[in-house]
């Protein structure tokens, strides 16, 4: 490696560790006062004794992530920005000195790139993958990275709690302020990737078909039939678009709540596994790790292969035309 090459590599990596360094002190200085304050508020409950009974019944990680600076911010959005960081320096550094033979972190990008391009390309067909593939492919490695930084230790089994009690230690349950959080385990990433997506559909659904076929595919009858049955067929048909349009509606909802289902639900399940035998809690959780490696990837595979198919199904209806059409034109 040239001597310049190795000088700009070791700035990144200084400029990189210092983002990360400034955006764990923003979690730690923003978070930290609301923590307490939520103890204190705890502590005061509970000598109205109101807060015991809430406290048993509460296992694994909150449900919601905890609002740092000023409430605009919380502590998923910070994990979403390092791993958005990591992802963007980690492709800059591997292609920065691309080679006709790759090699390293060049061989591993465009493994990955070719690999999604010719997957998404047996799907969506060769005209739209051009034009849709960029959104897939993020969307896929986005949602793998936060699902696998997620599971890195620390990330949402350090932080605050109003259990803790010094002389008994194992009185420590769980976790009720992390200091870092999944990025997938909270619903407001996931409906916001959704409600992108939904954006993007509309927008190809338009450009691909136009508005007055959009209305078509949606509730125009298919098939040819005469008199009465075409009627019959058009009322019919009109009945299911309206079917269709609630289901298109609630496509975003689904969306969201299964890739927030099953990462919140993997973090509590590791969190319940190492509380199960605290002696043992840096082993039990183990297998489970692998588990959530897996599902990781599977999940952030379901949500591409979902919003692919929703967009086909749209635009389909567009190529159909378009290659009888050009059957047309060659007889």
């Amino acid at each position: 490696m040239k001597p310049s090459s190795f000088s700009t590599l070791g700035k990144n990596h200084g400029s990189l560790a210092a983002v990360f360094v400034v955006l764990l002190g923003m979690v730690l200085a923003f978070a930290a006062p609301e923590a307490f304050a939520s103890d204190h508020a705890g502590s005061a409950a509970t000598g109205h004794g109101a807060a015991p009974a809430a406290h048993a019944e509460e296992h694994g990680l909150p449900t919601a992530a905890p609002k740092i600076w000023g409430g605009v911010i919380n502590n998923s959005m910070i994990v979403t920005w390092v791993v958005a960081l990591l992802i963007i320096w980690g492709a800059r550094a591997a292609m920065r000195n691309a080679k006709a033979v790759p090699s390293g972190g060049q061989n591993f990008w465009e493994f990955v790139v070719e690999g999604l391009e010719n997957f998404l390309g047996g799907i969506l067909g060769p005209k739209l993958v051009k034009h849709m593939f960029w959104f897939f492919a993020t969307i896929f490695i986005f949602i793998v990275a936060t699902n696998w930084f997620g599971l890195l230790p620390g990330v949402g089994t350090i932080g605050w709690s109003s259990h803790y009690d010094p002389s008994a230690p194992h009185a420590f349950t769980h976790v009720e302020r992390p200091l870092l959080r999944g990025g997938n385990a909270d619903l407001n990433m996931t409906s916001a990737m959704a409600l992108t997506f939904f954006v993007w559909w509309i927008i190809w659904a338009l450009k691909e078909n136009g508005p007055v076929g959009v209305v078509k595919h949606i509730f125009a009858p298919k098939g040819e039939s005469q008199g009465f049955m075409k009627v019959f067929m058009i009322v019919i048909f009109a009945m299911v678009g309206v079917l269709e349009l609630i289901s298109i509606a609630f496509r975003p909802v689904s969306l969201s709540f299964r890739l927030f289902g099953n990462i919140f639900a993997g973090e509590t399940t590791l969190e319940s596994m190492q509380q199960l035998v605290p002696s043992l809690g840096w082993l039990i959780p183990v297998p489970f790790y692998f588990l959530e490696l897996l599902v990781g990837l599977v999940q952030a595979l379901v949500f591409m292969l979902l919003t692919s198919v929703f967009t086909l199904l749209i635009c389909e209806h567009h190529e159909e035309h378009g290659e009888h059409g050009d059957e047309g034109h060659a007889h």
